[in-house]
């Protein structure tokens, strides 16, 4: 034995868990702004409050992307004095302070557009301004125009349809991948049955080149779901 302390990190797992704890509320509010967002788009259509919760959004990525890097300062803190083995406890917070400073310093406002979640967002917004301003058109229009509103409303309707289920779907979520939307629980039971068969999970759209689809992969399609909703409503 070589005598040395042993130092006991236990109380920095417990703070990492704390942390993953705090990450995973940041990321609920993100969902939560944008749904709001895509609720002004809907019922008031006010591009001020949309840039206002926009704003909003790049806190939460500000605040997500400061965690990260410090969780990050403190699992390679850890992994350091474990390879090391120190005789002397070393002061942790100055180590951990020292490497979150430096992650800190190569901030770039690139890294916050980045940010999945943010990605999502403007994405779902532009989605959900066209989709209401293809509506408002249709109201008062050329008769020619209306016939192709009327064929656009057809292809929507077949958005609606789960490739694998071949009904309207209640809860879909696209495929950052392929762009392609399924009924959720039909994918994930997808996924799982081709698993157990130890085959590769192709995207069940016809045509689509998709050959791995992964769980991962999957976000909750919000603005077709609103359509969805819209139609029928409407439909009624």
């Amino acid at each position: 034995m070589s005598g040395r302390p042993l130092i006991s990190l236990s109380g920095v797992d417990s703070c990492l868990t704390s942390l993953k704890t705090c990450k995973t509320y940041i990321n609920t509010g993100m969902d939560v702004t944008t749904n709001v967002a895509l609720d002004l788009v809907e019922y008031h259509n006010d591009l001020e409050e949309i840039n206002t919760v926009e704003e909003v959004m790049l806190e939460y990525a500000v605040m997500n992307r400061e965690l990260s890097h410090y969780m990050k300062a403190v699992e390679d803190t850890v992994k350091q004095i474990k390879q090391d083995k120190p005789e002397i406890v070393p002061d942790l917070k100055h180590l951990v302070m020292e490497r979150f400073r430096n992650l800190e310093s190569k901030n770039c406002n690139a890294d916050l557009q980045r940010n999945e979640k943010v990605v999502l967002f403007k994405e779902q917004i532009k989605r959900m301004k066209a989709q209401f301003g293809i509506q408002s058109d249709t109201e008062e229009g050329p008769v020619l125009e209306q016939v192709d509103d009327d064929i656009a409303v057809t292809q929507s309707q077949r958005k609606f349809i789960c490739p694998i289920t071949q009904e309207e779907m209640k809860k879909p979520v696209r495929n950052k991948i392929c762009g392609h939307t399924y009924e959720e629980e039909a994918i994930l039971e997808h996924i799982r049955r081709r698993q157990q068969q130890k085959k590769k999970v192709k995207c069940p759209q016809v045509g689509c080149n998709n050959k791995e689809v992964r769980k991962g992969d999957l976000v909750l399609d919000e603005v077709l779901k609103r359509m969805i909703d819209v139609w029928n409503k409407q439909s009624q």
